[in-house]
């Protein structure tokens, strides 16, 4: 057994294999220190305020170590970025979402329009069916995209999908949602 800092003179690719082969934590700690910095550089550009990014660096790390996926995986630096920036814009979606909770709260009722409402229900009940109607996989990632706000990484790590299986079963899902919707809405194409 190697000494804990002679860890520093190995790749990223030796630490992590030595970290999935004995379960060292020690390994992906120093991998994960390793870019600290990067990632802290990335958190700043896009939360803007120093603590948020630490915070969010943290939130990587545990994600990063829970998350870890079982593929090989070739740029860890690279998958690490991406995993961060991901973070980032669902905090700041999320941030938003919130904001404009509060802005909401703070808005009077408008009157209710009962026929409003009801068309609203049965637009959600379409809704609802159209979904069950997809082929699985479009289901699964639709509904954890757009109703459970699960991040592509997310979803990838949920599903064992890949990235590019992810983004097509969502647009795909998407516009066979809305040809669903349409058919049972009654409405044609060229609306």
């Amino acid at each position: 057994m190697e000494h804990p800092t002679q860890y520093n003179k190995l790749t990223d690719e030796e630490l992590l294999a030595g970290y999935r082969s004995g379960g060292d934590s020690r390994l992906l700690g120093t991998l994960l220190q390793r870019y600290t910095m990067l990632l802290l550089g990335v958190g700043m550009k896009y939360m803007k305020d120093r603590d948020e990014a630490q915070d969010a660096v943290q939130q990587v790390f545990v994600k990063a170590i829970t998350h870890l996926p079982q593929g090989e995986i070739l740029n860890f630096k690279g998958w690490l970025y991406v995993l961060m920036r991901n973070h980032c814009l669902q905090q700041l979606r999320d941030k938003t979402y919130k904001t404009n909770e509060k802005v909401l709260n703070n808005i009077i009722a408008p009157e209710i329009n009962r026929e409003e409402i009801i068309l609203q229900e049965h637009t959600l009940e379409q809704m609802t069916e159209a979904l069950q109607e997809l082929n699985e996989e479009q289901k699964q990632c639709i509904t954890l995209f757009y109703l459970q706000k699960q991040s592509y990484n997310d979803i990838i790590a949920s599903t064992g999908f890949t990235f590019t299986q992810v983004k097509s079963h969502i647009q795909n899902g998407k516009r066979n949602l809305k040809i669903l919707l349409q058919k049972k809405m009654g409405t044609g194409s060229n609306q």
